[in-house]
């Protein structure tokens, strides 16, 4: 890798203009992964405008899906992004909002950290944003730290994080990039893409004293050259700094197209750094395997959290549908994935032949009573139809109460999260987490981060990852009870993985010889797969799902 010995890092700050969900954590991803390609080193960051400390307390149907770091951090769903493109393992300080920004700054003043000096909103609140930057691009040794921005331009709540950049640009212009991802309609009606809410957005941004110095224009088609020159001409860049951004098939396919455009050496350019050669093949291997894939397998993945309205909010489960897919084409299917509610089983339990129809099922993790016995009927189905069935954290609970029920007679089975006076609670809540719950100690107090886990011999577990020990990251506050693994074991059903004291069952499953795959985890793998890497796991689920829908 191309080092920069004893500078500062340059940093390359990614905002949103128009409107939200055009892509701005994909765009910072697909630059890092460009930039990494030319033999620089880089980190990522992300800054959430919310007063929530984390993204932990936040409904997924407000903020999607939660995505719990390695050192236990939960955040925004960006940073997964970050690390499944640029293959990073980050930290908590890779990650702020506007609420733990505020609590560092009020922490520090508590401790007379400023020496009796007034503390103002500016500049202390954009000098601590700026120190984080710092912080985490000096421990990453990074020649180029991105950081995105979230939100949109205009809003109220992100204009300290734009006066952050408006001020490191002022003391190091020469190390500070701006990037506006900004949308440009094409209505249907008028049959010409409108560049005008783009040159607003613009505007908006220099009137909070930054000028952008890359537009990364996204659209339902390519620019065409009039529609560059008048982003150019009414935005005050070149025409070389407008990079097209289309629509693709897949997010995987964005760092490809910014280098159609040369957006690489547009940076290196006006960062002033130094690259070398530019090493993607590898990524456009797998983007072309993934192209290469014809033959489906049908998945379908049931839920809670996915209906607003008349639309599916796919990204609350943004790290399991990316899961499926890199497994999926590692193994040359086509991933075919339908959200099923689960409430919908309740109303009609008959309508829970619908699973027939599938190659997999898969239930992902959730908290709370709504649409639980309908997981359940899922649960019994696929277990007694032989439909390969996959089970993340909630979904291994779940697992493990229909198994008590259906198969070891267990009447009235339940977990303590939904029915605390169960004659038997084989889900119950961990003894470190009753004292907190009882206090109402709530954010970021679960069983949170990277833990390791020992895979018995002869599993299906140990068959997928081929290792006896594994490391995976948890977001739990219940486990299954102590009091009943004996039982559960003796009624069939294979703990194949446990904590190393044997005290936590990570994983639950059938024998290969009773079933084609049964299997739930208490951790959440998905936070763990990437295009290059498919989780094992994953890989070992759509195999199954795959051979029955030949």
């Amino acid at each position: 890798m191309a080092k920069r010995s004893g500078k500062r890092a340059k940093v390359i700050f990614v905002v949103g203009g128009v409107m939200s969900g055009v892509g701005k954590g994909v765009a910072a991803s697909s630059i890092g992964k460009i930039l990494q390609a030319r033999g620089l080193t880089v980190t990522a960051i992300k800054i959430d405008p919310y007063i929530n400390v984390d993204a932990g307390t936040m409904n997924p149907t407000e903020h999607g899906e939660v995505f719990v770091l390695g050192d236990g951090y939960e955040t925004d769903q960006d940073m997964g992004n970050y690390e499944r493109f640029m293959g990073l393992s980050l930290d908590r300080g890779n990650y702020m909002t506007t609420g733990s920004v505020y609590k560092k700054v009020i922490d520090r003043e508590r401790n007379l950290e400023f020496g009796g000096r007034c503390v103002e909103v500016v500049p202390h609140i954009p000098l601590e944003v700026i120190g984080t930057i710092r912080r985490a691009a000096k421990k990453a040794d990074a020649d180029v730290a991105i950081v995105e921005i979230g939100g949109t331009i205009g809003e109220y709540q992100n204009i300290l994080f734009l006066e952050a950049v408006r001020m490191m640009k002022i003391e190091h212009p020469e190390d500070v990039l701006t990037v506006i991802v900004s949308y440009l309609p094409n209505p249907s009606k008028i049959g010409e893409m409108k560049t005008k809410p783009t040159q607003y957005a613009v505007r908006t941004l220099n009137g909070a004293g930054v000028q952008p110095d890359i537009i990364i224009a996204r659209a339902d088609r390519p620019l065409d050259d009039k529609r560059k020159d008048k982003v150019a001409t009414f935005c005050n860049v070149r025409r070389e700094d407008v990079i097209s951004a289309p629509d693709v098939e897949s997010i995987y396919d964005v760092p490809l197209n910014f280098e159609k455009d040369r957006l690489s050496d547009t940076i290196i350019r006006k960062l002033g750094l130094r690259g070398r050669g530019r090493k993607l093949g590898e990524w456009e291997r797998l983007v072309s395997r993934a192209k290469a894939a014809t033959k489906p397998v049908r998945i379908a993945v049931v839920g809670k959290y996915f209906n607003s309205g008349e639309y599916v909010l796919s990204d609350v489960y943004i790290s399991v549908l990316e899961a499926i897919k890199h497994a999926a084409f590692a193994v040359g299917r086509v991933p075919e994935i339908s959200w099923l509610g689960s409430e919908e089983y309740e109303k009609d339990p008959k309508k829970v032949k619908e699973l027939a129809a599938y190659d997999g099922v898969l239930i992902p993790g959730g908290f709370g009573s709504r649409g639980i016995e309908g997981k359940i009927a899922a649960i019994r189905f696929c277990r007694e139809n032989g439909i390969p069935y996959f089970g993340l954290c909630y979904g291994m609970q779940l697992l493990v109460i229909e198994y008590a029920r259906n198969v070891l007679g267990l009447r009235g089975a339940n977990t303590a999260e939904i029915d605390p006076k169960s004659k038997h609670l084989v889900i119950d809540i961990m003894p470190e987490q009753k004292e907190k719950l009882r206090r109402k100690d709530y954010g970021g107090s679960m069983r949170l981060g990277s833990y390791p886990a020992l895979v018995a011999a002869k599993t299906v577990a140990a068959a997928a990852y081929g290792a006896k020990e594994i490391s995976e990251r948890h977001r739990h506050r219940y486990e299954v009870n102590p009091d009943y693994v004996e039982r559960l074991r003796e009624g069939g059903l294979v703990f194949s993985a446990t904590s190393p004291d044997g005290v936590l069952m990570e994983i639950a499953e059938l024998p290969r010889a009773d079933h084609p795959f049964f299997l739930g985890t208490q951790f959440h793998p998905e936070f763990q797969s990437s295009l290059g890497k498919p989780h094992p796991l994953f890989l070992a689920f759509v195999v199954a799902a795959s051979k029955r829908g030949r």
